[in-house]
């Protein structure tokens, strides 16, 4: 990865999703380097005070390697996005679009898996790095440097949990939502290795919901591989049982799974059986934290 304040930073498409406040967040968060926008048909204009380019290859042109792309674009156009960021050899993706295709997530990934490539979501808020980089629509308000990282599945979850242990003084080495559609680019434990051997990060928070089974996957690859303290914490917990999370969850009822598969109930017992402590309430993970940080 390259979190770093004088990383480049491109932002492909202009949307609803991502406005002049977030860009303007972006800019003046301890610099993190925007240099850019490509922006199909408005080639030559400014944006948000930013040089718009109708290719990415003519920002790269322009302004040399590009570390980091932020898409926000129609779900449609996300998969022509990405691949022309990989053509450029971008090698991080982050996709705020939300409602991606399944069948496109699946080609955008097959394309990847033999390259060295970090996608993050879609549907995600990005990636912030406290102090240092903010790259996406995160509220860095709740944010303070330390050494505790949080990844996560939910968006608003993530900065409540953020905020929890900034209130605390926990303060955070990394955050990241690693999206919550159906088919993500990057997951908890790809990221859960990363952190792991992250040298600013001491403690990892894991945030998930209902829908899938990318928790069950994490916890069975933390009690076997990641030497930090985890703790987590599960949304869900008193949604009726009928609930459909129309991101993950629809995915789980139309590939015809057990109707067990992806519940609360089978993520709390697989976190349980691989005795990582489960927050009841995110207020409880700092206490939790600093339980587990000490033993």
């Amino acid at each position: 990865m390259n979190l770093k304040p004088d990383s480049k930073v491109l932002i492909q498409g202009f949307s609803e999703l991502i406005s002049t406040t977030h860009i303007d967040q972006m800019k003046s968060y301890y610099g993190t380097n925007l240099v850019a926008g490509v922006d199909p048909g408005h080639g030559g204009i400014m944006a948000h005070n930013l040089p718009v380019f109708d290719l990415v290859e003519e920002v790269v042109s322009s302004f040399g390697t590009i570390d980091t792309t932020i898409i926000s674009v129609h779900p449609y156009q996300v998969l022509d996005a990405a691949l022309e960021a990989i053509a450029a050899n971008i090698s991080q993706i982050i996709i705020i679009s939300p409602g991606v295709p399944p069948l496109d997530m699946v080609t955008l990934l097959r394309k990847t898996e033999n390259h060295e490539i970090l996608i993050v979501g879609p549907n995600s808020p990005g990636i912030i790095v406290p102090g240092k980089i903010l790259l996406g629509i995160q509220p860095s308000e709740f944010y303070t440097p330390g050494n505790v990282s949080i990844v996560s599945r939910s968006s608003t979850l993530t900065y409540e949990v953020a905020w929890e242990l900034t209130k605390s003084g926990l303060g955070q080495s990394i955050s990241v939502s690693i999206g919550s559609d159906a088919i993500v680019g990057s997951s908890f434990s790809q990221w859960l290795q990363i952190l792991d051997e992250d040298e600013n990060t001491e403690a990892i928070v894991l945030v998930g919901q209902p829908g899938g089974e990318s928790e069950e996957v994490a916890a069975k690859y933390i009690s076997t591989a990641i030497d930090k303290p985890v703790v987590a914490y599960i949304a869900g917990r008193h949604a009726p049982p009928s609930k459909s999370w129309h991101h993950s969850g629809n995915f789980a009822t139309v590939v015809k799974r057990d109707p067990d598969f992806g519940s609360v109930s089978t993520k709390l017992s697989t976190f349980s059986n691989a005795q990582i402590p489960v927050a009841q309430y995110p207020q409880q993970i700092p206490q939790l934290l600093i339980k587990a940080m000490k033993c």
